[in-house]
Order: C-alpha cells, then structure tokens, then sequence
C-alpha cells in the first residue's frame, strides 16, 4: 500500500521538456482504491505533525530555505491547501505570500523582483499563493499586461511571441537554479481542477453566505479563457520542472487527497534536507555547563 502510494506520487512530478497533456496525462480526481478516505486523513495528521517536527530542525539548523509554491485555476483549494497542510508549522519560522496585481512600483522592476522580496531566509518557510509563474500564466493569457511593463524591446502585441515566453522560461530556471545552489529548496505544486468542480465551487461560493467573500465577478470572466489557461500550464510546466525544482500536477477535485498528496511530497523533501540540530563546540559546553552550576546553585541560597 505504501510503495503504491509513492508510486502514484512519483506519476505527478512532470518530466522536463516531456510534452504534456493535462486532460491526458493527468487526472483531476482520485478513482484509485489506494488509500481510503479515512486512511488518508490518519496519514495527513502524521504527515503534518511529522513536517512540524522537520521545520524545528531547519530553524534551529539555519542552513536551507524552503519555498513552496502553489499555482492553480480559481477556486482549485489554495487557501485550503495552505490552512491544513501548514496548520502545524510555527509562525516563527514561516511566511505566507499572497501575489495580487503589481503595483507600479512592482511593475517599474523586472517581473521577478517583487518575488526575490519575498523569498524566505536561512531557516525559514516561505508560501507563495500564486508566484512569478504569474508571468508566464496570466500574462500569457492577457499578454496586453506585458505592455504595462514598459519592457524597451517589447514596443506592441507582435513583440510578444513564442521566443518571449521561451525566454521567460529561461529566466525562470536560472533564477531558480540560483536560488537551489545557494540553499533554498524549492516544491512546486500545480493544483489540477477540473472544470466541473470549479463551476460547482464558485456556485456553493454564491449560494452560501458565509461563503460570499470568496467569489468575485472577475472569477467568471477569468473562466471564459479556461482553455488558454490550460494551454498556458501545457506549455510552463514542462518547460520549468527541472532537477532541483520539479512541479508536482495534483489531482484537486478531492480537497483530502490534494492534501494528502501534498503534505506527503512536502514531508519527503523535508526529511531529505540534512538538516540537524547545532552540535555544541567545547566552550559551548562549558558555558552550559558554568549556567546549569549557577542556576543550581541560585536554588541552595534561596534555601539557606
């Protein structure tokens, strides 16, 4: 049961420049008899406490960064996602980032630096709900936002064809090839939707009103491009899932197995950092020794 589960697992990590199809090549539910519900909810609650346990190590060790990135359609379980998978984590040692429209401060920089503010120090978890695949995504979708950029070699809608995208891949990689040499690991995670489910999401958003909040006009409009998007991710994914930054396309109709699958991923590359507690040097040990006899001592004055 627990080699078929990895097994299933490994099946989601995208192979780099393996032409994809997501209808195709991946699946948005889970029909599998691996692993049932209530199986799964055990395993989410240790898989949880389990990455708690690994993040005191990385803060204490201060070696490796963590950057955990979560792209997907309207409404696939973002939020969700990060509020169960992460519910364990200390607030100390981790950032949530929530990437909205660019600001024209943002967008007077080039379309990573807004990101690289954002990326979680030595020691430190870092969320990104949606990320600088913004730019290859939505701007793939709308490339007239391309233009708000001021970019000096793109001056109208022609300059902005196949070579601009393929070199915005080849960004991408080497930034986040920088980032992995200098001690971030990065966990890519594309929450797979259907179209169906999402249609029944933003209708529960409508219908219940505690739920209102959620839904915006915009989500609609966005839902009328779905399969420009769905083309945008066949050509990103592939292109930026390399070695030491792999994407993982996770099944996201069920919301227990999205969680399932990706707290076991994150659990699994946590438990691979060799990260440890510090060892003390000698003189380390000496002033603990020299503060546990002080504060022994402090305990037999009081008494006399």
């Amino acid at each position: 049961m627990k080699n078929d589960f990895q097994h299933f697992l490994e099946s989601l990590r995208v192979r780099q420049d393996k032409k994809i199809s997501l209808k195709k090549d991946f699946r948005t539910n889970y029909s599998e008899k691996i692993i049932d519900k209530k199986e799964g909810e055990e395993k989410l609650a240790e898989g949880i406490e389990n990455i708690a346990r690994l993040q005191d190590k990385l803060y204490a060790y201060n070696g490796f960064s963590i950057l955990i990135i979560l792209q997907a359609m309207d409404a696939a379980g973002k939020d969700s996602a990060i509020k169960h998978v992460m519910s364990s984590l200390n607030p100390r040692g981790v950032q949530v980032t929530s990437f909205k429209v660019p600001s024209a401060e943002e967008l007077s920089h080039d379309f990573l630096w807004r990101h690289v503010r954002a990326l979680p120090p030595r020691g430190q978890i870092g969320i990104h709900n949606r990320s600088h695949y913004e730019n290859v995504l939505v701007t793939r979708v709308h490339p007239e936002y391309v233009l708000t950029s001021n970019l000096p070699t793109i001056n109208s809608l022609d300059d902005i064809n196949e070579d601009f995208w393929q070199e915005r891949f080849r960004q991408i990689n080497r930034f986040e090839k920088n980032l992995s040499e200098n001690g971030t690991v990065i966990i890519k995670f594309f929450l797979n939707l259907s179209k169906a489910e999402q249609k029944n999401r933003f209708l529960e958003r409508i219908d219940n009103p505690k739920k209102n909040w959620k839904f915006s006009l915009e989500d609609v409009k966005e839902r009328e491009h779905w399969d420009k998007y769905i083309r945008a991710y066949e050509a990103m994914l592939p292109a930026t899932s390399t070695k030491h930054s792999p994407w993982y396309v996770i099944p996201a109709d069920d919301k227990w197995f999205a969680h399932l699958c990706i707290s076991t991923i994150a659990d699994r590359v946590f438990g691979n950092l060799k990260s440890e507690y510090p060892v003390p040097d000698e003189e380390k040990k000496k002033g603990l020794a020299q503060a546990k006899k002080s504060l022994l001592a402090e305990g037999k004055k009081k008494k006399k």
